[in-house]
């Protein structure tokens, strides 16, 4: 390509040049540099490799402050966002700056526009080419500044906001800073005060131990814990005294229970005694979990209970589905978790009457029995003290074992030796005692596996329900249907 000729003067006359207007106010004193490259492209002299651009400088900053961010403290991190803070002004400045240099390029270039436009109207030939050439570079250096001005804009926007969040994150990091000095001063203020107490309890037991003698001390002591004593016994806490609210309201509860079936059974007889049936037997005990019903003559003409048949049913509360209940033959039963919402029905046979029992209602659930085994749930494995009352169908000597009931097996261990131990399967059974007098409200029957059973006696009937729920819980966990024997005919084994 041609270049303007430096002695092209000759053509022309040297006022076809106007001056600079001399309000125009440069930031540098040199002209930037470009140079031409292939295809006559106007290209900028790159900068010092050395020196980072905006992006790189706040890239490095941020990546910086994340990887001390886990081991500075509160102090440093304060110190830290100030740094930054300032950091973000300086590139702020450093972005004005070259946007005023940016506008004082727009300048030039115009002025230059137009004294190369004023400079063609008055040369002709290879010099007025030349000319246009020179305008269109000029042109060409418009396009690219205002390009690079575009992205001065992006960076400044940038800048801005991370400016913000630096200022924001200081201020947070010095109120945290202002926090932890008020609680610093504040426990200072509090071991002092605290020192300052023990010091003058010491000055007081060194006085009081020199004006008295060691008998004194002695019988002192004795006085402060008599007082204490008498303290404890006439001022019992809010525990014990709600403990005994407690023991009052569930002996009173029982009683009335006691009393609503009495008025029951009363009703009963008196319609029965309305339609001249006979009276013989009847359902003694509370129908509720934890409790046990025993079958009792009313009558002189009643036959004897041992001498008659006996059997136990599950009947809906609807009375639409009854269910036998397995082994459960004697004149006493205690009833489970499976008779909770169902009413129970007794067939009492002798030679010459067959009398059907049943409860007034259907068995209430124990009181807080469903809390207590939601706690247990979440442990891996519970234990229960228990005595083993037979096993395989004899007494064996009776001692203390404990019960493991866990997530994926029962095991049965006395000290350090494992007596059983099996994972749940469709073999084993797990179910109240049905029979045994007055502790079937406390016994339970588990077969873990065809062949081997056991007799267990807990230490309470509530620990005893809650053993069974427990075991069927994990079981139905693991798509096991835990009953006792038959009793999977009737719940199904899906």
């Amino acid at each position: 390509m041609t270049r303007v000729a430096r002695d092209f003067g000759d053509t022309m006359q040297k006022e076809a040049v106007p001056a600079v207007s001399s309000d125009v106010v440069f930031a540098s004193s040199r002209f930037p540099n470009y140079r031409i490259g292939v295809n006559n492209q106007i290209m900028e002299t790159k900068d010092d490799p050395k020196v980072l651009s905006m992006k790189e400088v706040v890239a490095r900053e941020t990546a910086q402050l994340l990887e001390q961010h886990n081991r500075l403290s509160v102090r440093d991190l304060a110190s830290k966002f100030e740094k930054g803070l300032a950091a973000a002004a300086k590139l702020s400045e450093e972005a004005r700056l070259r946007e005023a240099a940016s506008l004082e390029k727009h300048v030039l270039l115009k002025k230059l526009r137009d004294a190369l436009e004023s400079l063609k109207g008055r040369v002709a030939g290879r010099n007025k080419d030349d000319v246009e050439e020179a305008i269109a570079m000029v042109e060409a250096l418009a396009v690219q500044l205002t390009q690079r001005e575009g992205e001065l804009i992006q960076e400044k926007a940038e800048v801005k906001k991370l400016a913000n969040f630096l200022k924001q994150a200081s201020e947070d990091a010095k109120k945290i800073v202002d926090e932890e000095r008020a609680f610093a001063r504040a426990e200072i203020e509090d071991a002092r005060a605290a020192v300052q107490r023990v010091e003058e309890a010491l000055q007081e037991h060194e006085r009081m131990s020199q004006a008295s003698g060691k008998q004194d001390m002695e019988q002192l002591m004795k006085e402060v814990q008599e007082a204490r004593r008498i303290k404890m016994l006439h001022q019992p806490s809010k525990v014990m005294d709600m403990e005994h609210e407690l023991r009052a309201l569930r002996a009173q509860l029982a009683e009335k229970t006691r009393q609503y079936l009495r008025l029951q059974k009363e009703l009963t007889r008196t319609k029965k005694g309305g339609e001249n049936i006979p009276h013989l037997y009847e359902l003694e005990g509370n129908e509720t979990l934890g409790s046990y019903l025993q079958i009792q003559p009313c009558s002189d003409n009643a036959p004897e209970v041992s001498k008659c048949s006996i059997q136990w049913y599950r009947v809906s509360s609807d009375g639409a589905k009854k269910e036998l209940i397995s082994g459960a033959t004697k004149s006493v039963y205690a009833p489970e978790p499976f008779d909770v919402g169902r009413v129970l029905q007794a067939d009492v046979i002798s030679e010459s009457e067959h009398v059907t029992l049943s409860t007034a209602g259907p068995i209430d659930p124990a009181a807080g029995l469903g809390t207590y085994v939601e706690a247990l749930v979440r442990k891996h494995d519970t234990e229960f003290n228990v005595v083993v009352t037979q096993m395989n169908g004899s007494p064996p000597t009776e001692s203390i074992h404990v019960l493991h009931v866990g997530k994926m097996r029962i095991k049965l261990c006395k000290g350090k030796t494992t007596i059983a131990k099996e994972y749940y399967s469709s073999s084993m059974q797990l179910c109240g005692v049905r029979g045994g007098g007055n502790a079937a409200a406390q016994g339970v029957f588990w077969q873990p596996k065809q062949g081997h059973s056991f007799v267990l006696a807990f230490e309470s009937e509530r620990e005893r329900n809650a053993a069974i729920m427990l075991a069927r819980r994990f079981a139905f966990d693991c798509n096991i249907m835990l009953a006792g024997p038959d009793d999977r005919a009737h719940l199904g084994t899906s």
